[in-house]
């Protein structure tokens, strides 16, 4: 155990980038600027569509991690597909954002309602239609309501006001764990 809790020192040390799920404003996002703050790490959060897209980046360098929210749908495929390149290192519990349902002004909702949202919360939105639309992250699914392309959506706090969405329904913070992987 000292063996991996000296690589996860060292490894810190040469840490820089922190590669995770955007775009700006997701509950990644701030679990990545958490990260790097706790270990006093003066890096970057670097964003992108999908963890799958940021896995090319943190295995070819070794100055890059991926953080990853434990709920993400295809985590699993992240950790066992690549287990003889990239180790999972670290995890921690943050809050995230308050999660909340959005749309660009207030409305009356029906089943027929598309609600935008990623997949891991998309549960919340069940008690207001059943017309969901999975999208890749919280943040996303505010992009595509702010931009009509949904009626309302699953999002963080953060991202509906960033998109000047109208606050339907808050459901709060969410005690939610982040996995940190690196090269090996």
């Amino acid at each position: 155990m000292a063996t991996i809790m000296q690589n996860v020192q060292e490894l810190n040390q040469k840490v820089k980038v922190v590669h995770t799920l955007g775009p700006a404003g997701t509950n990644c996002e701030k679990a990545g600027l958490l990260w790097l703050e706790k270990q006093q790490i003066k890096g970057k959060v670097v964003l992108h569509k999908t963890l799958e897209e940021a896995l090319p980046y943190v295995k070819e360098t070794e100055n890059s991690i991926l953080i990853g929210c434990a709920v993400y749908p295809y985590l699993h495929d992240i950790v066992f597909k690549n287990l003889s390149n990239l180790e999972l290192i670290d995890s921690f519990i943050m809050p995230t954002y308050n999660m909340v349902l959005a749309a660009r002004q207030e409305f009356n909702f029906s089943k027929d309602t598309v609600i935008a949202s990623h997949p891991a919360p998309a549960n919340l939105a069940q008690a207001f239609s059943s017309n969901i639309k999975l999208v890749d992250s919280n943040a996303q699914a505010a992009l595509d309501c702010s931009l009509g392309i949904v009626d309302s959506c699953i999002t963080t706090i953060k991202a509906a006001e960033q998109h000047n969405l109208f606050i339907v329904k808050d459901f709060g913070e969410v005690p939610m764990c982040f996995t940190v992987h690196a090269r090996k």
